[in-house]
């Protein structure tokens, strides 16, 4: 049974999905996994494959969505990135790393920015 936080997660990746689809954003997967993680969401934008992570938070009191994807967890949608290339046989296709800022207001989910390019590996 799903958790409260992980309904919130999933209704947040549905938001960032249908705000980056009005930007441009063509979404091939979502919830991309294999033994080295997961990623949300994996789109084409402007000629490059976007590797995008969604970050949801009910406030910024301890920093914004985007501040909370630690070093650690970067590495790891590397990792895992590296895997869906080579899956793929996409290695000579441009990537980059995107972050889907969510903020949660009054029970409502309000995009609060999409940073390109959040991060390189």
């Amino acid at each position: 049974m799903p958790t409260p936080r992980s309904r919130l997660g999933q209704s947040a990746e549905i938001a960032a999905a249908a705000e980056l689809g009005k930007l441009g954003y063509r979404i091939v997967a979502s919830n991309y996994r294999c033994r080295q993680g997961e990623i949300d969401l994996i789109a084409n934008h402007e000629g490059s494959l976007v590797f995008v992570e969604v970050r949801c938070k009910s406030s910024n009191d301890y920093g914004t969505p985007a501040e909370s994807v630690s070093a650690g967890k970067q590495r790891k949608l590397i990792t895992t990135a590296q895997h869906y290339l080579a899956e793929n046989d996409l290695w000579d296709t441009p990537c980059r790393f995107d972050v889907v800022e969510v903020t949660q207001i009054d029970g409502k989910l309000h995009i609060s920015d999409v940073i390109k390019n959040a991060f390189s590996a």
